[in-house]
């Protein structure tokens, strides 16, 4: 019920202009964000990556309405990857396309898409789509091969593994080698389209990894990324990494930022590729939201904390 309705409230465009303008919601959030302007970011990976992590940067923002705003998120990336080249950071960044404008033309989105695509390939960079709720599953796929049908091969995308048709689109982006960042899914999802039980995300969690270590995907060259905090998920992962003998190299972790910085590091001295999730900007308030509604220990962390710095 609590995370029903904490997914729930991030869609509220009202409560999330409240939060954003509120000091003690924004300082609720610095555990999940890393700071609202680039340099903060760029300093939060530096520290990452001088602890062996790699990292992927976000410019928090989605649910843009006109042109104007989608081409706005397009130059902040610009001049995020001008930033991480400048600094010479082991980063990539990730992006959402309805901040790139999908909700007023698919191909505008593709266009801005693109133009980053195009320059974090300049610098040998990459760039990964994510994936939001499942009205936008096809529509992303599709922008990501129309990339991919360009010569484009430096940027990857996500699948959700509480989505019934995950193991289909994984099968299908198999033969492209594509880099694939599998998650359980953070949106509110009606039964007819995801796994309403946890057991049955975790289950085909572990079947769609399988799936993206096989002799077919790794003969495709597919780079996959688990990302997941569940130590079950990371366990089941590594066995069967294992068990095949698949190199620690060949495939990575990937964990957000300011949540089981313990697991993190234990895993980077394990011998791991671990990559941070590191969000940062104003417009936090969805992402944030979403946090708290994966994990209900989230919540008690973040009262604790305010309790005790008042």
């Amino acid at each position: 019920m609590m995370r029903g309705t904490l997914l729930y409230l991030s869609g509220n465009k009202g409560l999330r202009h409240t939060a954003e303008n509120l000091s003690l919601a924004q300082r609720a959030a610095q555990r999940f964000v890393a700071g609202t302007t680039p340099q903060q970011a760029i300093t939060a990976v530096g520290e990452l990556n001088q602890q062996g992590m790699l990292a992927t940067l976000d410019h928090l923002g989605e649910s843009v309405e006109d042109e104007a705003g989608a081409r706005q998120a397009t130059q902040a990336y610009l001049d995020l990857l001008d930033l991480i080249e400048a600094a010479g950071l082991k980063s990539n960044v990730s992006l959402k396309l309805t901040q790139f404008g999908i909700d007023v033309a698919d191909d505008l989105a593709y266009a801005l898409v693109k133009a980053v695509t195009e320059r974090a390939r300049v610098y040998g960079n990459f760039v990964r789509i994510d994936m939001e709720n499942h009205p936008y599953t096809t529509r992303t796929l599709d922008i990501y091969r129309r990339l991919r049908d360009d010569g484009l091969d430096n940027v990857g995308v996500v699948i959700q593994a509480y989505l019934y048709r995950s193991q289909d689109d994984i099968r299908a982006l198999i033969p492209l080698g594509a880099r694939v960042r599998l998650c359980k899914g953070a949106y509110l999802e009606p039964s007819e389209v995801a796994f309403p039980e946890k057991a049955d995300v975790d289950a085909n969690f572990i079947a769609l990894s399988k799936l993206l270590l096989s002799p077919e995907a790794r003969a495709a060259g597919v780079y996959p990324a688990f990302a997941t905090h569940d130590v079950n998920m990371i366990d089941a992962v590594a066995d069967y990494a294992a068990q095949e003998k698949i190199a620690n190299d060949a495939y990575e972790f990937q964990m957000l930022d300011g949540i089981r910085r313990d697991l993190q590091r234990e895993w980077v001295q394990e011998g791991y590729r671990v990559r941070v999730y590191v969000p940062y900007g104003t417009e936090w308030y969805p992402y944030f939201m979403r946090r708290l509604a994966e994990r209900p220990a989230n919540v008690a962390f973040i009262l604790r904390n305010i309790v005790a710095d008042r």
